[in-house]
């Protein structure tokens, strides 16, 4: 029972129009990888055929098992590719639409070898398999296929699906899995087509998942696995060498060649060598699937105890050295962290700035937008702003990337973040093209999220990445209420991979109207920034000296030095003086900009200096987030950051226990790759501030 809700929820997962999607390169190493393991593993048999077993040495028997070493199951390689965190990676997305591919090509060898197995001893055998599985099929895909998209059409947009449509289809799997066993299909087949058969995504295919998931994946499945632990016997291969041997020799050059087939492909097609072992390796991995074969083949009398035996040691060996071997070789983030300067310090004025921003919901829209307008964008030096509507993967099993600039428009319509696409429209279409909107939409895993947004930003050469913390502002200011839950590991993955440099915003604006605050812009800002020093620091104060161009925007900046140089890093406070230094010398003239300084003993000092303009009318505080402040300032602060994405003065400005309702926004820097000393160059950063 467990094998057969794995299946279902493992079809409902699969979204099998996607190898109409699939690059060339994707059906080039499917089918690479499946002839070739295929044809060498039945010029092994062939070889070996004397010594098999009667029941082994048949052709269909020979077909099935060299069919299975060459086929990569996707419900085996999804959960394991999950497990990974790979799944939004460039490797995972190719691996898993191959596997589908493999998959396919896989049904179609399993129909052949289950028709050719029933037709051993009366021909007619194989017809009436053959009548059962159309039968079957017609069933599920016009009779419940269509009454499951009924229940979707009259599911309310937004709504859950009813509960009494969930226990149907839940309990359905078990009417299926008997019907196909009785048939013939063999039990697992018909949960299979019937999970393939449901809508992916919300609302039924979620549900679904959602509902069953855990329980048969924490509660039922490991049941499997004792049943299968039960049936493998160590001490059965003993005396049985002589037909062991063989097919040892078919699994072992199976598995070889499956695996240099698809890295000589991936080489052949233009991958590194170090990403065509990856994929090599991921499409080696077994798992489930295998096991449910091997019982299968076991209920065929195909093999034995002691051919079971094998099949389930060698299959748990290749996936318990793949595996690891994976996580060392490949790493998702290395191509964020690069080694040209892309942040706002070192970015020339008068050049356009390219900005990824990462959205949740509707609620991130007011305090977004407000931030892109006040960065006073102009024709000289407009924004480029990329905006990314960030979606967790619920019941389906591929990440879906959407570039709305380039879809069509039907789909347009039906997508969940239209409204927030309309809205930025409008504030796109009221700022005279001096902001440039492009949308995107990333359904992922919330572990992967951050893959999609350090890809875009990539891409797109971005030098700043804007993503919000949300804060509840609740009635009582005695305590603080993060809804970090949720976005957390974005957040933080960001911060730690980000190929630019990074700002988080903790919006304390009331939410508005989406339309109606795009164009409300008319009033005055005050907004301060607190300089502790550091390349974070620095980052903060460049970006509110482009700000300070805004006519609208008062600005102040807060210094805060130690007592008598206590504690600093002579580099790091060049560096500070150099770009405070070109700060002040640019802005000396501006009424608006206000700069003072602050001398601080300690910690306890720095906070009772913060603490004196919390009731100043500021609309947001701007602080560097950790890297390159001086120990001093901070002294006995080490305990009081419970989140690490602001640091500890982001943390704390931003806490309701400060008092103020101004919003924060906490900048980190770029660190370059391996150069995190080096990425704090003095003479590149007085260079530039000098000009």
């Amino acid at each position: 029972m467990g094998f057969m809700y794995f299946l279902f929820i493992s079809g409902v997962k699969m979204d099998i129009s996607t190898i109409r999607k699939a690059d060339k390169k994707n059906w080039y190493i499917a089918i690479v990888g499946i002839v070739v393991p295929l044809c060498c593993g039945v010029g092994v048999a062939i070889a070996v055929r004397k010594s098999l077993g009667k029941e082994m040495s048949k052709a269909s028997s020979i077909l099935g098992i060299t069919s299975s070493l060459a086929i990569t199951a996707f419900p085996v390689l999804y959960r394991i590719v999950k497990e990974l965190n790979l799944l939004s990676s460039e490797i995972g997305k190719m691996a898993l639409s191959t596997a589908i591919i493999s998959d396919v090509i896989g049904m179609n060898g399993v129909v052949i070898f289950e028709a050719s197995k029933q037709g051993e001893h009366r021909a007619i055998a194989a017809l009436w398999y053959m009548i059962s599985l159309a039968v079957v099929l017609v069933f599920i895909i016009v009779g419940l296929r269509h009454a499951m998209m009924w229940i979707v059409r009259n599911t309310p947009k937004g709504k859950p699906v009813d509960q009494i449509y969930v226990v149907a289809i839940l309990g359905g799997v078990l009417v299926v899995g008997f019907f196909s066993d009785m048939l013939g299909l063999a039990v697992a087949n018909g949960p299979l087509w019937l999970g393939l058969a449901v809508p992916d995504g919300p609302p039924l295919g979620a549900i679904l998942v959602e509902k069953s998931e855990t329980i048969v994946m924490d509660i039922l499945m490991p049941f499997s696995f004792m049943y299968v632990g039960m049936i493998t016997d160590l001490s059965s291969m003993s005396g049985h060498w002589s037909h062991l041997e063989p097919l040892l020799y078919m699994v072992l050059v199976g598995y070889a060649v499956k695996m240099l087939s698809t890295l000589f492909t991936s080489r052949f097609l233009g991958m590194t060598i170090r990403d065509s072992l990856t994929l090599s390796l991921i499409m080696s991995l077994r798992g489930e699937v295998e096991l449910l074969l091997f019982m299968h083949w076991m209920d065929f009398k195909m093999i034995m105890q002691p051919e079971f035996t094998i099949l389930v040691l060698l299959s748990l060996a290749v996936t318990a050295v793949a595996s690891p071997l994976i996580s060392i070789i490949y790493d998702p983030t290395r191509p964020y962290m690069v080694d040209t300067r892309r942040n706002i310090q070192h970015t020339p004025p008068n050049t356009e700035l390219h900005i990824v921003a990462g959205i949740h919901g509707e609620e991130n829209l007011s305090g977004l937008m407000k931030l892109l307008e006040l960065f006073n964008p102009t024709s000289s030096s407009p924004l480029s702003v990329h905006a990314l509507c960030l979606v967790e993967l619920l019941g389906r099993a591929n990440p879906v990337f959407i570039d709305h600039d380039q879809e069509d428009e039907k789909r347009d319509e039906g997508s969940k973040s239209s409204s927030i696409r309309n809205a930025l429209k409008i504030f796109e279409d009221a700022r005279n093209g001096c902001v440039k909107i492009h949308s995107y939409t990333a359904i992922s895993p919330k572990r992967s999220m951050y893959q999609d947004v350090c890809e875009l930003a990539l891409t797109k050469q971005a030098c700043l990445i804007i993503l919000p913390l949300h804060k509840k502002i609740a009635d009582n200011l005695r305590a603080t209420t993060m809804n970090r839950q949720r976005f957390q590991s974005v957040s933080s993955n960001v911060l730690s991979h980000a190929p630019c440099s990074v700002g988080i915003l903790v919006d304390k604006t009331p939410c508005r109207n989406l339309i109606g605050g795009v164009l409300r812009s008319s009033t005055d800002h005050h907004f301060v920034v607190l300089f502790l020093g550091g390349a974070d620091a620095r980052e903060a104060l460049s970006y509110a000296d482009r700000m300070a161009g805004n006519t609208r925007i008062s600005l102040t900046v807060i210094r805060f030095l130690s007592h008598e140089d206590e504690g600093d890093n002579h580099v790091e406070k060049k560096m500070d003086d150099a770009l405070v230094t070109w700060f002040w010398v640019k802005n000396e003239g501006n009424r608006r900009v206000v700069y003072r300084e602050v001398v601080s003993k300690n910690g306890e000092e720095t906070i009772d200096a913060i603490q004196a303009m919390k009731n100043e009318p500021y609309d947001l505080w701007i602080v560097g987030r950790k890297y390159g402040i001086n120990p001093v300032l901070l002294k006995g602060l080490s305990n009081w950051s419970e989140n690490a994405e602001l640091g500890i003065i982001g943390e704390y400005v931003a806490s309701l226990d400060f008092g103020s309702r101004a919003s924060v926004l906490v900048v980190q820097q770029q660190i370059l790759r391996g150069q995190e000393k080096a990425s704090h160059n003095p003479v590149r950063s007085f260079s530039f501030c000098t000009k």
